[in-house]
Formats: C-alpha cells, sequence, structure tokens
C-alpha cells in the first residue's frame, strides 16, 4: 500500500512591502501648497478640524492654568497624538484625490464605519489606528508625567503661571532646566515623528499591519533625511504659529498640516502592492 505523506498546511504569501521614494529636499513645500488647495476645497469642515483640537487645547490650559508646570507637557503631549486627530483630514484629501466628494459623510465615516469592506471586525489588522493611537496617547501621558516632574523638581521655585515659567525656566540664567526640558522633549518628538509620518495615513489607504506601516515611515525618514528634517522644521514652525495666537492659529494650521500629511504620504510611499482599505 502506498504511504500518503502528511500534509503541510499552507502559509499564505507574505505581504509586499511599500516602496519607499527618494525625492528632492524642496518637495515638502509642495506638500503645503496642495495642503492649503485641499483646505479651500474642503472649506469650512477643514477647519472645523482645527477649531475643534483649538477649543480642546484651550480647555484644557483652563484646567491647568495655574499648575503651568502640567500646562507646558500637556499642550506638548496633545500635539503628539494629533496625527491620530488628522484621521478624517487624511480621509478629505483621498476623496479630493480620487475626485469624490469631500464632504461631511467623509469624516463621519472615518470616525464611525472606516473599513465597512472589512468583515473580520476582531482582527488586528481591523483595530490598527485604534492600536497606533493607544500608544501616541501613551506616549504623550508619558511626556506630561516627565515634563510635570522634571519642572517640579529642578524649577528653584514652584511654577504656577506663563510668567513664572518664562521667568524662571525659559530665561534663567543660572542651570539648563530649559535646555533639558528641550532636549527630552525632542528625544520623544523623534521617534514619534519618524514613527506616525506615514504610518496613520498609509493605515488608512491601504491594508497594512501595524508594524508594517511603522517600519515603512521610519524607512521614508532615513531615506530622505534632508526633506524631512526639513518637513519637521515646518511642522514645529507652524504649530508654534498656531499656539502664539492663543491656539486660535490652530484653526488653520491644524487642517493646513493635515492636508499636506497626506501628499507627503502619497510622494514617499508606493503602497499600490497593497490592497486598498477601502475601495474607491
Amino acid at each position: 500500500m502506498p504511504i500518503t505523506p502528511p500534509r503541510v498546511p499552507m502559509r499564505s504569501a507574505p505581504r509586499a512591502a511599500p516602496i519607499v521614494r527618494t525625492i528632492s529636499w524642496r518637495q515638502p513645500l509642495y506638500w503645503l501648497s496642495a495642503g492649503w488647495r485641499d483646505m479651500l476645497q474642503c472649506g469650512w469642515i477643514s477647519l472645523a478640524h482645527g477649531l475643534v483640537l483649538a477649543i480642546g487645547g484651550l480647555v484644557m490650559v483652563g484646567l491647568t492654568w495655574q499648575r503651568f508646570w502640567l500646562v507646558a507637557g500637556a499642550i506638548s503631549g496633545f500635539l503628539v497624538v494629533a496625527p491620530v486627530l488628522a484621521t478624517s483630514l487624511y480621509a478629505l484629501s483621498r476623496a479630493l484625490e480620487r475626485g469624490e466628494r469631500a464632504d461631511v459623510g467623509v469624516v463621519l465615516k472615518t470616525w464611525l464605519n472606516w473599513q465597512d469592506h472589512h468583515l473580520n471586525k476582531f482582527d488586528n489588522e481591523y483595530w490598527c489606528l485604534v492600536q497606533f493611537g493607544a500608544l501616541l496617547a501613551l506616549a504623550g501621558t508619558g511626556w506630561v508625567i516627565t515634563s510635570a516632574a522634571l519642572i517640579t523638581l529642578l524649577a528653584p521655585v514652584p511654577i504656577t503661571d506663563p510668567l513664572e515659567f518664562l521667568k524662571h525656566v525659559v530665561l534663567a540664567k543660572e542651570g539648563f532646566l530649559f535646555e533639558l526640558w528641550l532636549a527630552l522633549g525632542g528625544l520623544l518628538a523623534a521617534p514619534i515623528f519618524a514613527s506616525s509620518v506615514t504610518a496613520i495615513p498609509l493605515l488608512l489607504d491601504r491594508r497594512a499591519t501595524l508594524m508594517q506601516a511603522v517600519l515603512t515611515s521610519w524607512e521614508a525618514v532615513l531615506s530622505n533625511p534632508l526633506p524631512m528634517a526639513l518637513w519637521a522644521a515646518l511642522i514645529m514652525l507652524l504649530t508654534l504659529l498656531g499656539m502664539s495666537y492663543v491656539l486660535l492659529g490652530l484653526i488653520v494650521t491644524i487642517p493646513l498640516l493635515g492636508h499636506a500629511s497626506w501628499h507627503a504620504y502619497r510622494d514617499l510611499i508606493d503602497a499600490s502592492a497593497l490592497p486598498p482599505r477601502e475601495p474607491g
């Protein structure tokens, strides 16, 4: 009698990895131009995103005004999770790119039913954006705690308002508290930027795993150090400008950067080998 060999279970073929492109150092300026165009086309829907974030920031400042050592970390930690909060801005830019209507329906679908073509609602891939948002929120919370502890322990006097923070931390003649605070903030911000700069748009656009999206984002940064450094500087500059006007400037700068980030993803990443998250 012939012996039947044991059946070996077939393994699914590994997914093709997205391709990272090399771009010109001037390309971030084009992203801002394209983001501005998308923002004008979307109108109040885009500005509403900035308004919500500005109101959230003002509420946060109001609740912690007498504890400014906490405000400094809370505002910067709040901005850490801004890339996730801008997810529907990416969806609006994608709709414009596809020639579809970029209206409030796109926003509602992004937040309430962003994968209606995905049959299995219980696998990790379905919850990848939620998982990434939770990781960013954890990083933001860690920075708030670190910032508060640093200023509370090392400041020469208790810091209770913005003037005391400016006088005893930013403009202090002795010690290096402000420099240390900035260095620690940069140490946190750099890996978060590298991990998220294209990861969230990629997760929205294609059926990529969370690890695949994060590694692709890092590859994009490492393959384009000069343009990505310029892009990080532009994000920082526009965010500071938005915050300088009692946070009301965020009404414009947040949607501008959100739409521009979609174009950054489209220029940096060729993800055509991956199946689309939502067919056009």
